[in-house]
């Protein structure tokens, strides 16, 4: 790809993700993000890439070390224009272009020579849920066009009991309170999920759970991508990040719990219960226990990850957001990003119909 000589990195076309596995696989996690990974990557391609075209980019200094990604693909043609999207996205909560935080600006400047030449021109990049402390609207000089919530907790001790001192004196009650009913009342037991023989019957459990609790209205996303997590559940176990908690009752699981352990961190993806055992909290009590986990295994935080429901708020020390942005190149591009300006003000219809638009 042959750029302005002011572009402080050289750019190579990202054309197949599997040669970049080594190179990848080590800078995806040093940036502490599971949503940089290859694994992630390569996993969601392989099921949700549905064959189309990549149009990403990698970034190399001058000794050819791998600096920055952008991983892309077209997701549509509108005559001459382009959808360009992250792969990813739908299930991915921290996307965007990747790199280490002191290579951030130099990244930037190099992408937004690349968003202004071929292939890219006449292009609109549509990069969702961009982790919004980074700043990537600013320095890809794009528009922010949704803005979600995405809590997360600082903990900063291995002791439970020190760290519920720090939480407010009805929240220490309830917490309590519910798990000793929930013993009392039946035979209570949390499992981790640790080998590969107990993996699907888990995921079926799991799946079964979050339609059962949500109904019709059970994340599309999640339910859309079950082949997806599958294999990506599997992968994640062989690399040590899974963490896959199911709560029985009597021997029976009531609630499941599905997230992973990376960066120094615990991300809650998802879950599901029974609503049979709402009267008994099985969901919260279950949340308390990966969060119990996460802090005597002496992780520095807990990630809710995307959306800012109440339950996550009540322990959540801080919410640094998503933001998705549009980026425009070439006049087709930048007519593109004024037509998709103003998308939060769309009525509930007029969005509905943009997300269909955008699932194709």
């Amino acid at each position: 790809m042959r750029l302005a000589a002011a572009s402080p990195l050289r750019v190579e076309p990202l054309e197949r993700l599997d040669p970049l596995q080594h190179k990848w696989t080590e800078l995806g996690e040093r940036t502490g993000n599971l949503f940089a990974t290859w694994d992630w990557h390569v996993t969601w391609w392989e099921h949700m890439g549905g064959g189309r075209p990549l149009l990403g980019a990698t970034l190399l200094n001058k000794a050819g070390a791998l600096v920055g990604l952008l991983p892309a693909y077209i997701a549509r043609r509108v005559g001459p224009a382009r959808l360009v999207r992250l792969v990813g996205n739908g299930q991915g909560d921290r996307l965007g272009p990747i790199c280490l935080p002191a290579d951030r600006e130099q990244v930037a400047a190099t992408l937004r020579v690349v968003l202004r030449s071929p292939p890219w021109r006449e292009a609109l990049l549509l990069a969702e849920q961009l982790p919004a402390d980074e700043g990537w609207a600013t320095l890809l000089d794009g528009r922010t066009i949704v803005r979600e919530g995405s809590p997360l907790l600082e903990i900063g001790t291995r002791d439970w009991d020190e760290f519920l001192a720090g939480r407010s004196s009805s929240l220490r009650k309830q917490v309590r309170y519910q798990e000793r009913r929930l013993s009392r009342e039946h035979q209570l037991r949390y499992r981790l999920v640790e080998r590969y023989d107990e993996l699907p019957g888990a995921l079926d459990a799991l799946f079964a759970l979050h339609g059962a609790r949500w109904g019709q209205a059970a994340t599309p996303a999640f339910r859309r991508a079950q082949a997806f997590h599958r294999a990506f559940a599997a992968r994640a176990l062989g690399r040590g990040w899974l963490r896959l908690w199911l709560l029985e009752l009597d021997g029976r699981v009531a609630a499941a719990w599905y997230g992973f352990r990376f960066g120094g961190a615990d991300w809650h993806y998802q879950s599901g219960r029974d609503p049979r055992w709402d009267r008994l909290s099985v969901g919260a009590v279950l949340l308390v226990h990966t969060i119990r986990d996460c802090v005597e295994s002496g992780q520095a935080r807990y990630l809710f990850l995307r959306g800012a429901e109440s339950y996550k708020r009540r322990f959540a020390t801080a919410d640094p957001g998503l933001e998705t942005l549009a980026v425009g190149s070439g006049g087709l591009g930048k007519a593109a990003l004024v037509a998709l300006d103003g998308v939060q003000r769309l009525p509930p219809g007029g969005r509905r119909r943009l997300a269909r638009v955008l699932s194709r």
